[in-house]
């Protein structure tokens, strides 16, 4: 069984997928507002910056920045997964349960990346950015309402056209081989 390491760099900067575990699903981008407000709980609780975030119908993908002091990766993803998980339940949303009784709306674990430099940060921001058209949900990027995009543009640090429609030009954070 191969063993995954983490990198725990206390005040890091990591790019994060996390994914429902029914990829079906559209569970994140129906309640949205209790994916908001998850984050919001984990940051009062543990605070983190978020840099750069797209949330699609079943997996966001985010880049977050931890406090100098604190390298704690998986407290806080079993936070914003617990609370999310629990504002859906208690809201009557169905939600499978695995063999153990367990909630089974999420998978177990995440997928994180190290940013290394401004030039990673930058190639995984696009990444995020770009993904709802990666994934055929809008031509265009600034049509995806869950994106920080939004953000990136009201700041002025890219412009209301960034990514362009229809065909796809250029790999926009995926490895060219």
């Amino acid at each position: 069984m191969v063993r995954y390491r983490r990198n725990f760099v206390p005040g890091g900067t990591f790019f994060f997928t996390v994914t429902l575990d029914d990829r079906r699903s559209s569970v994140l981008v129906d309640h949205v507002d209790k994916l908001r407000h998850a984050f919001r709980v984990a940051r009062e609780e543990r605070p983190f910056t978020i840099d750069a975030i797209v949330a699609l119908p079943d997996h966001l993908h985010i880049i977050m920045t931890l406090p100098n002091n604190d390298a704690d990766l998986s407290g806080r993803w079993r936070r914003i997964k617990s609370s999310f998980t629990h504002q859906l339940a208690i809201s009557g949303v169905p939600i499978s349960r695995n063999r153990r009784g367990e909630f089974a709306l999420w998978q177990r674990r995440f997928w994180e990346h190290t940013i290394r430099d401004e030039t990673d940060f930058e190639r995984c921001a696009n990444y995020i950015h770009y993904n709802p058209v990666k994934h055929g949900l809008v031509a265009s990027p600034i049509d995806w309402p869950h994106s920080s995009l939004h953000r990136y543009v009201r700041e002025g640090l890219l412009p209301l056209d960034w990514g362009g429609s229809g065909e796809i030009v250029g790999s926009f954070g995926e490895r060219e081989d």
